[in-house]
């Protein structure tokens, strides 16, 4: 429907304001120039290139396809010591731990994704794959992720993504986890699939 209605999110549990008819109206806001075409293919400067020293002193090897290695500046780390206890329930905390890791998909800074060939591709998966079992080992929860431009917080043109294990389900994901498996309970099919079939029969 054209008009403005509230939809029912299954996955969260919540109904969320759907209004169509808004995007005809003339946009003023921020506009984000391209990405420069002009990337260099190797730059030694580039803490990402192979051969380059980081911020940590640490000099890259010559890789000549993937490359993983720990986050200079890590979100979690392994070992993080429990917080202290608070004599209030509305101030409570509990530990976060876990690992970070960057992924070089190629050792060309001018490349993105899209334009590696398909067995550097499919390396890349596999390395995906790799590091999701290896990390899904010891954490509940792997998370792979690539940030893209400037306003998404990427400040390296250098083709790549970030690893995050942790000992924490993120509150989405546990949100989705709890209504799913209540789903399951309830109606003795998993939602995702019960979803993908009712919208193939609405086609």
């Amino acid at each position: 429907t054209e008009h403005q209605h509230v939809r029912y999110n299954p996955l969260r549990d919540d109904w969320v304001l759907v209004s169509a008819h808004r995007v005809k109206r003339p946009w003023q806001g921020q506009l984000e120039k391209p990405p420069p075409e002009d990337v260099p293919r190797w730059d030694p400067n580039n803490p990402l290139c192979p051969g380059a020293t980081r911020a940590n002193g640490e000099v890259n090897p010559r890789y000549e396809g993937t490359f993983v290695f720990p986050n200079d500046f890590p979100a979690l780390q392994p070992d993080a010591p429990e917080p202290d206890d608070s004599d209030h329930p509305l101030f409570r905390a509990a530990p976060a731990r876990g690992v970070c890791k960057v992924m070089c998909f190629h050792p060309w800074s001018d490349l993105t994704l899209p334009l590696m060939s398909l067995p550097e591709i499919r390396a890349v998966i596999d390395a995906w794959a790799e590091l999701a079992t290896d990390l899904g080992a010891s954490y509940p929860w792997v998370q792979i992720f690539e940030n893209k431009g400037a306003m998404m917080g990427c400040s390296n043109p250098h083709p790549h993504c970030q690893v995050w294990a942790s000992s924490f389900l993120p509150n989405e994901a546990r949100l989705e986890d709890q209504t799913q498996r209540q789903h399951l309970s309830q109606h003795g099919v998993p939602m995702l699939l019960e979803y993908a079939e009712q919208e193939a029969r609405r086609k």
